[in-house]
């Protein structure tokens, strides 16, 4: 559903996207996807979605109809330039290749075209399947893995600047920075900035934007507040 939700918006942005890796859940729906997206200002609007995501509905696959409670943990980071410097060690990762589990007819599933990167030090794991060839799917695991350890950096100098300042920042399953509720009432509710709507099936439909501008006048305001 927030897949769906997200493509709506970067159709209506106008945005491009490429699908990196496609991975459905064991019974239905997906269990983890990553998608390269293209446009003007793509990372900083989309930088307000980074975080968990909370839906609330009566789950079709219920027999009993009963409201069930879902999460979801979405990642932003943006592609980085080849001229920031990102070492990787070889000997830190672990390679994995496999046979393709998306679309592009039967060639994907007769080779083991796919690759999965782990880099051992962090735990970060990438995976590529879009291409035909192991050698490009590795190339861009390997694009999107730097940009995992530049934004793991950039996270980590700004958790020590927090410290530094007593400001704590828990991330983590139950502190949701947005609920969709579709049951027993409407509600889309962004937990930072405080804006809501009762327009569920418009959010659900791409109607991002007053969301993603509220959380950018409440960024803007922490920082102003933060200066001295």
């Amino acid at each position: 559903m927030l897949l769906r939700m997200y493509l709506r918006y970067f159709e209506l942005r106008g945005y491009s996207i490429e699908v990196i890796d496609h991975q459905p859940g064991d019974e239905a729906g997906v269990k983890n996807v990553t998608l390269w997206v293209k446009g003007d200002y793509a990372f900083g609007r989309l930088r307000a979605e980074h975080g968990i995501h909370r839906l609330v509905r009566i789950s079709p696959f219920d027999s009993q109809s009963r409201r069930h409670t879902s999460f979801t943990s979405i990642s932003v980071v943006p592609e980085i330039d080849d001229d920031i410097e990102i070492e990787i060690d070889e000997k830190d990762l672990r390679v994995d290749t496999y046979r393709s589990s998306g679309a592009g007819g039967q060639h994907v599933n007769k080779t083991d075209s796919a690759v999965r990167l782990t880099h051992l030090p962090t735990g970060i794991v990438v995976c590529c399947q879009n291409e035909r060839s192991q050698h490009k799917n590795r190339a861009t695991a390997m694009k999107v893995l730097r940009s995992k350890l530049y934004e793991l950096q950039i996270k980590e100098q700004e958790e020590r600047l927090a410290a530094a300042s007593d400001e704590k920042k828990e991330i983590a399953w139950g502190h949701q920075i947005r609920s969709y509720v579709f049951h027993p009432y409407n509600l889309v509710k962004d937990h930072r900035s405080g804006y809501e709507t009762s327009n569920v099936s418009g959010v659900m439909d791409g109607n991002l934007d007053p969301f993603i501008e509220s959380y950018l006048r409440w960024r803007l305001g922490k920082v102003v507040q933060q200066e001295p």
